[in-house]
């Protein structure tokens, strides 16, 4: 059942997806619970200004980013130098990791009140597993994840099913009771891969159109919106 933050009224949807069964949460980092962006956007310009290679502008890196760096990179420099920029990209990103890095609005209550409920709670990510590690370390989030996973602790990325797989058996989650809560099509490939629903907000790099295009099972403008559909949560955010 596809829906949308203006449309849904959990009250009169009761579904397999509904959030009475969803016991097993994956949340995306990166433009889901994650403003990471100008940190990321600052790797890139410093990476690229060392190989002597055009720099782009932020709206045209915010296009770019949403699966990971070995991808994003390739928009920006020759195939010949792409491994040796992204190797920069990481120890670069490694040094200033915790720098402009902030919890999207609602997303410490959202993930507090799951938790309070006894749900199974994990970071699946494109992101460096090492590096979201320290990121949920230092934004205090860490004790509500029962996992964090990311790249590099596997093979595989997402939207690859391996990856998608590996995440459901470090949590022993039922894919019939697991939802994964997202800002890409690439979260919704993994999802999808897996038999499981993709819940995404708009925070991240795409737009509602391009979530309707890649078949997200419902789209919200937030996580505050998101919480309260899905789980009738009135979630408090700070005003900045």
């Amino acid at each position: 059942m596809k829906t949308n933050a203006n449309s849904f009224d959990f009250r009169q949807t009761i579904s397999k997806h509904s959030c009475i069964v969803m016991q097993s949460l994956l949340f995306d980092l990166d433009g889901t619970l994650l403003d990471h962006f100008i940190c990321l956007a600052r790797c890139y310009e410093h990476v690229l200004g060392e190989l002597e290679q055009p720099i782009p502008s932020r709206e045209e890196i915010r296009r770019a980013v949403g699966g990971s760096v070995e991808l994003t990179m390739a928009n920006f420099v020759p195939s010949e130098i792409h491994t040796d920029a992204c190797e920069r990209w990481k120890k670069h990103l490694t040094s200033i990791v915790t720098e402009n890095a902030y919890l999207m609005p609602g997303a410490l209550p959202l993930i507090q009140e799951l938790k309070n409920q006894g749900r199974q709670l994990a970071i699946f990510t494109n992101k460096v597993g090492e590096q979201s590690r320290v990121l949920c370390d230092h934004l205090e989030i860490s004790q509500y994840m029962d996992t964090v996973i990311g790249t590099d602790d596997t093979p595989y990325r997402k939207p690859h099913k391996e990856f998608s797989e590996h995440v459901l058996r470090a949590l022993r989650a039922n894919p019939n009771n697991t939802a994964l809560i997202g800002d890409s099509p690439y979260d919704i490939q993994a999802a999808h891969a897996v038999n499981i629903p993709a819940y995404c907000v708009t925070t991240g790099t795409h737009t509602e159109a391009e979530l309707q295009a890649a078949d997200a099972d419902g789209i919200f403008p937030d996580l505050p919106a998101l919480g309260k559909a899905l789980f009738g949560f009135e979630l408090l955010t700070e005003i900045a």
